[in-house]
């Protein structure tokens, strides 16, 4: 029989997805907690805020399986209330009031004021970059724009986040500067597409003058750039790197592929010889520069020919970082009408070959760092390690430096100067340097 729990109103946020979804958590949460909520994150409450993806047939799976443990849940009077926000409910919100018609409310991605009512608490507008941060007081994530106005094939992101929609620097900034003052030394900038900044609001790609404002916020020592598209890359972002030493020598750039066959079928609006011509100055200008990117293999109508023509390329290229995906088939997205030709297993075959390759380029560019030292910030302590990223790595998906914890102690949040003693296919060994 269903008991009402008898705890007092305590909102539980539960976040799935990438990290807009995180930096959409966050406000939400700094929202709730300047009404006088009691709020936190992934842990013990009778109200549930469940902030979904909708991306890909994976993170679909995972936020529709979250939903219903929760409505399990709900059911055996361990919580009282379910509320389901993000670019699932955005996306599936008819669907998901149908087939889960026990969840108290749905509401989209440009919905916080509703959802906030639902919860009992007034949208503060003044509450600009105030944020109960979820990451490791070291770092944060900056979301510099909403939205995307690219028309790629495959991608269900404008359907869920709607046109690109850039936040001012004046406003940047004040974010930037609270974040510092609660101890952040890192910003990590995101956005679903760093390139296209300030076109909608200064009228050009602005991105290379929000970095300059963003360099004098005090206590910031590092800033990274996630998420740039490759057509229409602003170059002034290039010198700004070369002469800002808090701006990371590293550029997440997703390239997805590099067939001009399928790049065109992508609507990327570029070609491989364009996008190698891209990469070559970007490593001409600022040649330490890490890259980091992201493809996807298995695109309808991909050839083997097409494969190979991609896995050539990886090999010559020697990205620094790499990610490949299998190509999911998005309804409602221009890809949707072809036909998802390649079987899941030749999907599967090919992404873990293009792995196999990165992870030898990787453990190659590896071996040169033994010897050379670094300047790490510490992220946690893990066993017997301290692990830490240098300037060329980021959170959660990039290389890390393991420091042996039995003989040295280190602050987490702290930077230290190291020398890679060891190294791995992904990770680097070091020791302090005094």
């Amino acid at each position: 029989m269903r008991t009402k729990t008898l705890k007092k109103n305590k909102i539980n946020v539960i976040t799935l997805g990438c990290s807009k979804n995180v930096y959409d958590s966050e406000v939400l949460m700094g929202q709730l907690k300047a009404s006088g909520k009691d709020v936190v994150h992934e842990g013990e409450g009778n109200v549930v805020v469940i902030n979904t993806c909708g991306f890909i047939n994976n993170a679909k799976e995972e936020s529709v399986n979250t939903i219903l443990d929760y409505m399990q849940k709900k059911e055996d009077g361990e919580v009282d209330k379910v509320f389901v926000t993000g670019c699932l409910s955005e996306r599936y919100k008819p669907d998901l009031q149908k087939e889960i018609p026990n969840v108290d409310q749905y509401f989209g991605t440009t919905e916080l004021p509703q959802l906030l009512k639902a919860l009992g608490a007034d949208y503060k507008h003044e509450l600009i970059g105030e944020r109960l941060t979820t990451t490791p007081k070291n770092y944060a994530y900056l979301k510099i724009a909403e939205g995307c106005d690219r028309p790629c094939s495959f991608c269900a992101i404008p359907l869920m986040r709607g046109k690109h929609k850039s936040t001012p620097i004046e406003n940047l900034v004040i974010e930037a500067e609270k974040l510092a003052a609660n101890g952040v030394k890192e910003l990590i900038l995101i956005a679903q597409d760093l390139t296209y900044y300030g076109l909608d609001i200064y009228k050009k790609r602005n991105l290379a003058e929000l970095l300059e404002a963003l360099v004098k916020v005090e206590g910031v020592e590092w800033i990274r750039l996630h998420y740039a598209f490759p057509t229409g890359f602003p170059l002034d972002v290039l010198d700004v790197m070369k002469r800002e030493p808090k701006i990371c020598n590293y550029l997440d750039i997703p390239l997805q592929h590099i067939s001009d066959k399928i790049l065109k079928s992508m609507r990327r609006g570029t070609t491989q010889a364009k996008t190698t011509k891209l990469l070559t100055q970007f490593r001409a200008a600022v040649p330490e520069m890490t890259i980091r990117t992201t493809l996807i293999v298995g695109y309808p109508g991909e050839t083997e020919e097409d494969y190979q023509t991609l896995k050539a390329w990886v090999e010559a290229m020697r990205f620094e970082r790499l990610g490949c995906f299998t190509y999911s088939h998005e309804e409602n997205t221009h890809a949707f009408n072809l036909e998802d030709d390649v079987p899941e297993e030749v999907k599967l075959a090919r992404a873990n070959e293009i792995m196999e390759i990165q992870s030898q380029i990787s453990w190659e560019l590896n071996q040169a760092k033994i010897g050379e030292t670094f300047k790490v910030v510490i992220d946690r302590k893990e066993g017997t390690y301290f692990v830490g990223r240098t300037e060329f790595d980021s959170p959660d998906v990039d290389n890390e430096v393991l420091i042996d914890a039995t003989n040295t102690y280190l602050k987490t949040g702290e930077f230290a100067t190291v020398k890679v003693t060891e190294a791995a296919d992904f990770d680097l060994y070091a020791e302090v340097v005094l």
